[in-house]
């Protein structure tokens, strides 16, 4: 009986000891050569819209249709633009004149004509001064008449005034136009000129074209309809680059560094694509619902992008993927990896892990 309750005894020691042991959460994380992560493709997309409300005039790519940078989408009537850059642009030109002329200055032949005036001026002038003498004269003797004299006088003076006036048009006309004058015409020619260049960019700004090359995913806006800035009229689903977004387990975080090199399969097709980590979040989170693991839903994971290399497009936005990780390797040339941020700091298992 001692011997059986000793067997007994030991035996359930025993089965206690492997149920801890496998049940266990595990303090340290054995290092492994490649790590299996679950994610789907996923794509930036650029929603693309125009820059003056207008009517659309032509559409020229549908649904699916892949696109180069700098691809025309759609274009938008003109004809109201256009009118207003007329316009301007004639508006432009008469300004430009009216800087010629006051930066030439005065004609010739107005010159003269300022000079001869003053001339006559000098004339009149001459002319009062001498009849004035005489009647100065004539006046004591009673042959002119005090009234005469008060004439004279006033003729003298008012061809004086008149020669001053001649004079000062003279001067005018030699100087030129004043030079705040001519700044003025200046700065208004500019205000004109910086108006055609606007209309030339809301005219070029008519016509939607796409930023980077991708696939039209959605064609929102159709022919004949008033476009907006605040209406979307394409989605663009950028191409390139292509990522996997999965999420990797805490226990392996230490062991997933930005740039390993990863290989992405897919059920589609036989050969795997190939990839490398270009971002790792700093900030932990439980597993979303929608992606399919065989570790428990409540882990807590690290969302993971890997940049796939896909130049033929084969793989879709949404596909399901699986992830292969070589942590033995890293690609040797990481110019070209998103990295988001580097920051990441934490102490937990995964860490501890590192010295395996």
């Amino acid at each position: 009986m001692n011997k059986r309750k000793v067997l007994l005894i030991v035996l359930i020691v025993c089965v206690g000891l492997v149920f801890w042991w496998y049940f266990a959460p595990s303090s340290v994380s054995e290092r492994t050569d490649h790590i299996t992560l679950y994610g789907q493709i996923d794509l930036r997309t650029v929603q693309l819209s125009f820059s003056e409300q207008e009517y659309i005039e032509g559409m020229f790519v549908d649904e699916g249709d892949l696109v180069q940078r700098g691809q025309v989408l759609a274009v938008l009537k003109k004809d109201r633009l256009k009118a207003q850059f007329a316009e301007a642009v004639a508006r432009v030109a008469a300004q430009k004149k009216v800087v010629q002329r006051l930066t030439t200055g005065l004609r010739p032949q107005e010159i003269l004509q300022a000079r001869a005036r003053v001339r006559a001026a000098k004339l009149r002038l001459s002319n009062a001064q001498t009849l004035s003498q005489r009647i100065k004269k004539t006046t004591p003797s009673g042959a002119s008449t005090r009234q005469n004299l008060d004439d004279v006088i006033t003729d003298v003076a008012l061809a004086k005034a008149e020669l001053a006036v001649e004079q000062n048009s003279l001067s005018l006309a030699e100087e030129g136009y004043r030079k705040e004058d001519i700044a003025e015409a200046q700065a208004t020619l500019k205000a004109l000129q910086a108006v055609v260049d606007v209309l030339k960019v809301r005219i070029g700004e008519l016509e939607l074209v796409a930023p980077v090359n991708g696939t039209i995913q959605n064609r929102i806006a159709e022919l004949g309809e008033l476009a907006s800035p605040s209406r979307v009229a394409f989605t663009l689903a950028v191409t390139e680059p292509k990522w996997v977004r999965a999420y990797l387990p805490e226990p392996q975080l230490g062991f997933v560094t930005e740039g390993m090199v990863a290989s992405v399969y897919s059920d589609s097709f036989a050969e795997p694509f190939e990839g490398w980590v270009g971002f790792i979040s700093p900030q932990a989170e439980f597993t979303p619902k929608r992606v399919e693991t065989t570790e428990l839903r409540t882990q807590l994971v690290y969302e993971v992008r890997v940049w796939v290399s896909d130049p033929d497009n084969a793989l879709k936005l949404g596909m399901p993927v699986t992830v292969s990780l070589n942590t033995s390797e890293t690609r040797a040339n990481n110019s070209d990896v998103e990295v988001v941020d580097k920051g990441i700091s934490v102490t937990s298992d995964s860490v501890k892990g590192l010295g395996k």
